[in-house]
């Protein structure tokens, strides 16, 4: 028999300290270097020029087709699914049936019948597993991400994303037509190095942008005529080190653990997964260890969508979010790290004979595949930050965070536990150390004004 989920949770016992130990660290970005040029002046790019992203590697995507597949998603998602139609894309939520999040992806309506559904794994598996139990007319396709498949030049699609203030002169340079007045997450047809490509209005870490998608055997053509084209608006192509520091400065937390290791409701799921999931390998990290794995887990309201839950469908879950939704809930917020305090974390590194403060790497500081850390005030937990990294567009050590609604006003002074106790865990990414706290205040979500101010109110009316 073969293993599965729930085999192996169950060999494990406490599945808290089974994740926490994990031997794997972040998400990796592969197939584009670390660096083009150097991180701070890639950071620079979408805030002054543009940038062009190649998301063609670290992303799965699931195709769902067939008669049905719009009633089947639209019974998987908090999400309302009215005026949505083709050429149309918007962010996906399911969740359990007691409300906790599973993940989010974006959801593309690419032709009648025909949906795209591209991001992390466990929305896709979630997705999967509902359609091998349907008797709908519903077909699914993986396509799984680089790293984890044994023939990484071979992906569905490619995905390119050129975004920065000079995105629409570059669109207009690739495409030699006027770049297309196109709402956020609306899609168009345009033709680029003589390739048909779909196209995305997007935006990205506060800026304007569109993500291209096409045929990976039209890679090339398409990705020579973007690079040429922004060479004379200041494009620079951004590495994987950069890649996942964007997030920071336009909000979107990255990293909800999928809330599946327990309940009765979910235990068929962990039975139909396999020990090669992304559920069985991933990694929790940081200060913050609950006494059950429950206490990772996150609702809507926790990551800011609290705006998507839509009560004018039926959908997995809808009961228990019709309890939680009068709250009280934990509001997601920006944390701006003091300068100094951070300063002395890094400081810490030097000297010998006694354990230093966990290592601080720039510009992420994430060094799990799910990062946890305390946000405490007055020395009780308050919160939790689930991403920190340094923007070299504000020149600050930045957290996104989920508080209490106690201390989520802007300027409230909070701490956060850096490193994980009892000198940290068994990871590869963790070297032994002493927790240390650092001191900040909590801000605005997106912390770029450019994104708070432009970018988010769109994408709130998706």
């Amino acid at each position: 028999m073969s293993e599965n989920l729930s085999s192996i949770l169950a060999a494990q016992g406490d599945i808290v300290e089974f994740l926490r130990n994990q031997q794997v660290g972040p998400n990796v970005y592969p197939g584009v270097p670390a660096e083009f040029s150097n991180w701070r002046d890639e950071q620079r790019g979408w805030m002054e020029t543009c940038v062009l992203f190649n998301q063609s590697y670290h992303m799965a995507e699931l195709m769902v087709e067939g008669r049905d597949a719009f009633a089947f998603l639209n019974r998987l998602g908090i999400n309302s699914f009215k005026g949505f139609t083709v050429d149309k894309a918007k962010q996906f939520v399911p969740v359990t049936p007691e409300g906790y999040v599973i993940g989010d992806v974006i959801l593309f309506y690419l032709a009648e019948n025909t949906f795209n559904l591209v991001g992390r794994a466990p929305t896709l598996n979630w997705v999967r597993y509902h359609a091998e139990k349907t008797d709908e007319d519903v077909t699914v396709t993986y396509d799984e991400r680089t790293a984890a498949r044994p023939d990484p030049e071979n992906r569905r699609h490619y995905r390119f994303q050129v975004q920065g203030p000079n995105s629409n002169k570059v669109i207009e340079a690739a495409t030699g037509a006027p770049a297309p007045d196109l709402k956020f997450f609306n899609m168009c047809w345009m033709t680029i190095g003589g390739k048909q490509v779909h196209a995305l209005r997007h935006g990205m870490a506060g800026q304007p942008g569109y993500e291209l998608m096409g045929p990976w055997e039209d890679y090339e053509a398409v990705h020579s005529a973007l690079v040429e084209a922004g060479k004379p608006h200041g494009m620079k192509l951004v590495g994987g080190r950069t890649y996942s520091s964007n997030t920071l400065e336009s909000g979107w937390i990255p990293s909800p653990l999928p809330a599946i290791y327990t309940g009765d409701s979910m235990k068929d799921f962990r039975d139909w997964l396999t020990a090669n999931d992304y559920e069985a390998k991933c990694s929790i990290g940081g200060s913050y260890v609950p006494d059950s794995v429950e206490g990772y887990y996150l609702t809507p309201w926790d990551l800011g969508y609290g705006f998507f839950v839509k009560f004018d469908h039926d959908f997995i879950g809808r009961e228990a979010l019709e309890k939680m939704a009068a709250g009280p809930h934990r509001k997601k917020v920006t944390i701006a790290l003091d300068d100094a305090s951070v300063s002395e974390v890094i400081y810490g590194q030097f000297g010998k004979g006694e354990l230093r403060p966990k290592y601080m790497e720039l510009p992420s500081a994430v060094y799990s595949m799910h990062p946890f850390d305390r946000v405490e005030k007055d020395g009780q937990l308050v919160g939790l930050s689930t991403w920190i990294g340094y923007t070299a567009n504000e020149g600050k050590m930045l957290t996104l965070a989920m508080v209490d609604e106690s201390v989520a006003e802007p300027g409230t002074e909070i701490e956060l536990v850096w490193g994980e106790p009892d000198g940290g865990t068994s990871k590869p990414t963790v070297e032994p150390h002493k927790q240390v706290k650092i001191t900040g205040v909590v801000a605005a979500v997106p912390y770029s004004e450019v994104a708070r101010t432009q970018y988010a109110p769109s994408w709130r009316n998706q």
